[in-house]
Formats: C-alpha cells, structure tokens, sequence
C-alpha cells in the first residue's frame, strides 16, 4: 500500500492532501473520500487506506486549508471552539473546486485513472459529496453520505436542492435521532431524491449515534461494517 501527503493547490490556497493506493495493479479508479468535523487524523487515515486496499485511489483532502496550516484536533474546549469556526470555511459551493484540484492532481498520477470517480463524505461532508454529485454530474458516478449532517440547509446551494442535475448513483446512512440531520429533513431529502428520479439507497441507524463509523467514542461495530458494505456495493457497481 502506496501512502503520501501531496499538496494540492485551489484558487484558495494550498489543500494538504493524504494519498493512498496498492502498489500495483494500476491505474485505480478516484474515490474522494471527505473528512467529518473532527478533521484529518489517524482513525480516518486508517479508513481511507482499507477502502484504498479493495483497489481504489483514494484522496483525503484536509478541508480546514482556509483556516490555516495541517492540524489535528483534539477535545478541548478550545479545539472545540477553532474546529468550529473552521467548519463554515466549508461550503457546497467552494467543494466544487476544491475537487476540481484534487482531479487535476489525480490526472497527473498514473496510478489513478481517468473517468467517472466516487465520493465519500462523512459528517459535515455527506451532504458535500451529494454536492460534487451535482455539480460534477460527468465526473462524479457515486456519491455516499454517512451520518451526513446539514444536507438540508437555508442556503441555495443546499446538497437537497437541483438533484435532477446528479447522474451517481447515491448512498445515505442516515442515524435517528440525529440533532445534525432530524427525520423531518430525511424526508425532505426523500421527496427531492423521488422527484428527482435519483437512484439512491438509505439506511435508518436506530442503534447507532452520529459518527458512528470512524474509531473513536460513537464507534458502532455493527453500523460501521454495515456502511462499508454499502460503499463497497455502491463503487463496485459504479466504478468497476
């Protein structure tokens, strides 16, 4: 297993950038994989790398890049406070090119290949990766979103809004209760998803807390293989 930071330049500034692939059998279909509001760190590292060892090029920008250097971050009541500040830095609107450049960057490895791509977002990146499958509608051919939080927002870009756009086949696994995306807002998604005519899957967590997939406090054993399931299926079908 190939793993190296790169640094990817957007047109707002440098994206610290984690890499991984196999070492052979190349070259490996994209998989943008978003990180969740706990940013860049070893339990989400470890996670890009197992999906990148089904044969995947995986990119695992640090999203945070607006608000300064690389950093992981911790519980304290002052992490807490920055993390937050840094999560507006973050929009529907400003991931379009920031995966633009992760492409391009992509574009000039011959490890990964060209075509159709998937993205993975997690937390405050679910509804980001239904975003770039509306946006990048000829780039992006799955898009998953888990224990995605704000997919319905007060915004025009709001990741529920223009789904006729998305040609990707989607994944939600979607936790109830969750204070960060309530049923309420499930079935908003629902009725756009249905009005739309958007392929698409949903799992209901009733068990299972929100950021019940990375290792860590909510860590769920039996949602977290579960979500691996879905995403595996759903780039298998989309990407092979």
């Amino acid at each position: 297993m190939i793993e190296r930071e790169i640094t990817v330049t957007t047109p707002d500034g440098d994206m610290p950038t984690f890499v991984f692939h196999p070492e052979h059998g190349g070259p490996h279909p994209v998989v943008l994989y978003l990180m969740d509001a706990p940013s860049v760190r070893p339990a989400l590292r470890d996670m890009a790398s197992r999906l990148a060892t089904a044969g995947y090029y995986v990119m695992l920008p640090y999203l945070y890049y607006r608000g300064g250097p690389y950093r992981e971050f911790g519980l304290s009541d002052e992490d807490m406070h920055a993390r937050g500040d840094l999560m507006g830095t973050i929009t529907p609107t400003n991931i379009v090119p920031d995966a633009e450049a992760l492409l391009a960057a992509a574009a000039g490895d011959p490890a990964a290949r060209d075509g159709r791509v998937g993205a993975v977002g997690f937390c405050m990146s679910g509804g980001l990766a239904v975003a770039l499958a509306r946006s990048l509608p000829d780039r992006v051919a799955a898009a998953a979103s888990i224990h995605g939080a704000w997919l319905v927002r007060d915004t025009t870009d709001s990741p529920h809004l223009g789904l006729d756009a998305v040609t990707a086949e989607l994944h939600f696994a979607w936790c109830d209760p969750d204070p960060t995306a309530p049923a309420d807002q499930r079935e908003e998604v629902l009725d756009a998803l249905l009005a739309a005519g958007t392929t698409f899957t949903i799992d209901v967590e009733t068990g299972a807390q929100h950021g019940f997939a990375p290792a860590g406090p909510r860590y769920d054993r039996a949602a977290s293989e579960r979500h691996w399931e879905r995403v595996h299926s759903l780039l298998r079908r989309t990407l092979s």
